[in-house]
Formats: structure tokens, sequence, C-alpha cells
């Protein structure tokens, strides 16, 4: 969080659930999550595109499981992978059952979708047995018949209405490690159900804008969407829902999480949009920086600015900037102030560098604190025993 008063956030309080070793709501930081497009079947496909999530930084991944199959690929899954994996079901328990029993971390159901209440009690059991979390998915474009019959259409009380509906199957079963999502196409409908719901429970919420569409506009719709609920406070873990690869999604939501100052991962680069003043190729520079820096896991702030109207004061702002000169020489600022200049032919090349040591140091720095706090923890017990004496 930042230490400007205007930038503090106040997360809505909730209920704190595990998916696998991933903590969800509570004072949990905000999960991003994606969802495999592989058929789960040939595990081989579907685990090389959770590892290239993997590298993008996601925190929880779903495949879908609509056949023996499919669960019987998720042991394999599961175990290459590093991530928590939470199975997609729809309408057939027995999946639910298999996809337990091979090691998922959450079952997405529906569980008034289940069929008898002798069901669901069999797939809760199973979710206890084999340490599994749930999630009640529900969506605008798929409400029960007897909500649509009350409501007329998709709205926000029917949404919530569904959404605690399922809840209390799992709550007459005693089980209350869950979560809830109420997602819909329709970015005000999404906005108003998750609003209403955040009132009237305390279960960590899943949020996200569903079939928001391809990179670009689905990126916005979302944008707009889990902004807003980010912004009031709501969400405890979020899909970015695109007709795009799953690694995209998770790039878009670190980005949501960063410009907030919910999460903080990678580099953060402040560029401005390129003018006529600009003294090098800004918006190529940018592209290339993205690319050439994909790999950095430790928060930076990088600024390149194309000329010295707004290049000096963004670098005040950020661990290394780059503002644009003269006769092909850039200025390059550290820690906000003017440090050198660089030649624009070895300009990525430098700044990639310049990243790359920061970074670096920075891993050293927490190793140090870490190993620091052990000896202290390790130590205390000695102290302690010896000021007894």
């Amino acid at each position: 969080m930042s230490y400007r008063p205007y930038q503090q956030i106040t997360r809505r309080k909730s209920r704190q659930i595990m998916v696998g070793k991933v903590p969800v709501g509570g004072d949990a930081p905000i999960t991003v999550q994606t969802m495999t497009n592989t058929p789960t079947e040939d595990a081989a496909a579907t685990i090389a595109q959770i590892r290239r999530a993997e590298v993008a930084g996601v925190d929880i991944v779903r495949v879908s499981c609509p056949t023996p199959e499919s669960t019987a690929a998720l042991a394999e899954i599961v175990r290459e992978v590093n991530v928590p994996i939470v199975a997609d079901i729809h309408f057939h328990y027995r999946r639910a059952i298999e996809a337990a029993k091979a090691g998922a971390a959450c079952l997405r159901i529906n569980p008034g979708n289940i069929g008898s209440a002798e069901r669901v009690k069999e797939v809760v059991k199973a979710a206890r047995d084999h340490g599994c979390s749930i999630r009640i998915g529900v969506n605008g474009g798929s409400l029960e018949k007897h909500l649509l019959e009350k409501y007329g259409e998709p709205n926000p009380e029917a949404l919530v209405e569904s959404a605690l509906w399922h809840a209390a199957h799992l709550q007459d079963n005693d089980f209350h490690e869950f979560k809830i999502s109420v997602k819909a196409s329709d970015v005000f409908l999404a906005v108003a159900a998750y609003s209403q719901l955040a009132e009237v429970c305390d279960h960590p919420l899943h949020i996200g804008i569903t079939e928001a569409g391809g990179r670009r506009t689905g990126t916005v719709k979302s944008a707009i969407g889990l902004g807003n609920l980010l912004w009031s406070g709501i969400g405890d873990t979020l899909r970015v829902s695109l007709s795009a690869e799953p690694e995209e999604e998770v790039h878009v939501g670190w980005e949501m999480l960063k410009s907030l100052g919910l999460r903080h991962r990678g580099v953060k680069i402040i560029s401005c949009p390129s003018c006529a003043r600009q003294g090098f190729n800004v918006i190529r520079t940018v592209e290339t920086l993205e690319e050439r820096l994909a790999h950095i896991e430790v928060p930076i702030t990088l600024s390149i600015i194309g000329c010295v109207v707004n290049g000096p004061g963004e670098a005040l702002m950020t661990d290394i900037g780059l503002t644009g000169g003269g006769a092909g020489r850039h200025m390059v600022y550290a820690a906000g102030k003017t440090d050198h200049t660089v030649d624009e032919a070895a300009m990525i090349d430098h700044l990639v560098g310049l990243v790359e040591t920061k970074a670096a140091a920075i891993k050293a720095e927490e190793a140090a604190r870490k190993a620091a706090e052990a000896a202290a923890q390790l130590a205390a017990p000695v102290a302690a025993a010896q000021a007894a004496e």
C-alpha cells in the first residue's frame, strides 16, 4: 500500500479459505487466476500452457473436467505444475469426486446443479476428505429457471439470490471453505451483483467480467468492471476473461492490481504517449523493454519519457528513469536524481542491465533480511534462557 492517503483502498472484510497452499480472502493478497483452453485429457499440452501462465505470474489455474478422461489426466497435471489447480465441474457430481481424489485444490461447481441432496453431500465429503475448497460459480448467462421466471431476466438480485441458494447447499452440510462468483458479460450487471453480494455475506469473492471479448475489448471491459470493484475494496481473487491466451489474462490481471497498488510484481513502466518533442522512439522502446524485462519478478518502477517536459518529474517517482535529450544522448535517473547520460544506440541494453542489477540487489537485501530474522528467532530462546539464569 502507498503511504499517500488518497491512494489507500480499504478492502472488504471476508473470511479466508485455502486453495491448495494459496490463501484467498481475509488479509491475503488478491490472487490472479486464468483457465486453460487445451483439452485436459492432453496432459502434456495442458501442463505446458500452465507453465507459461506460471512464468507470467499466475497464482491459481482452472481446468475444465467434463469427462472421466479429463479427471484421469488431472493427477499428472497437478503433480507437474507449481500452482493449485481448480477443477471446473458442470452438473456431473462424479467428476467432482474424481477431481478431488486426483488432487484438485478447489472444485468449481454450482451445488444446486449437482443433483440430489445426497449427491451434494457426497461431493462435500470428497472435498473435505481431500482438502479441497469450492467455488460457487454463478453466471448471468446460465441462471436457474426458477429465478428467471421470478425476475424475468438476469439482474443483480437474481445473481445474488442464486449465489446464496447454492451457498446454502454447502452450509447445510457444515461446509464453509468456499468462495463465490457472480459473473456477467454486462459490466453494469456484474458490478451491481458483486456490490450487492459483498453487502450480505462475508465469503471471499472471485471477481470477473465473463466473456469480456478479445484482447483489446476484453481488457477495456474488464478494467472498467474489475477496476470499479477493486477500487471499492471488493474482490479476493480475479480472472480477466479474454479471448486470448491464458498468459495474456494473467498479464492484464497483474497490471490492474499494480495500477491500484494492490499488488506489486515485476517492472511497472510509466511512459508517455509520445509526441513530436520525443528525443527517441518511445513506442518502440517501451514495447522492447516490456518484452526484455518480462522475466523480472521484483517490483521496480521505470519511467520512459520522450522529452524534458515531464521526464524529470516522473523520474522523481520511479526507481530508474530515462528522459529524451538532444543529439542522440538521453538522461538516466536513479532514485529520482540525475545520474548519467547514455547514447541512444546503447540505451535499451543499458536500461535492461540497470533494472536487472537493481532487481538482484533487492533480492539480495530481502534474502539477508529474512536470514537475519530467522537467526533472531533462533537466538531468542537462548537469550531468554540465559536471562532466566
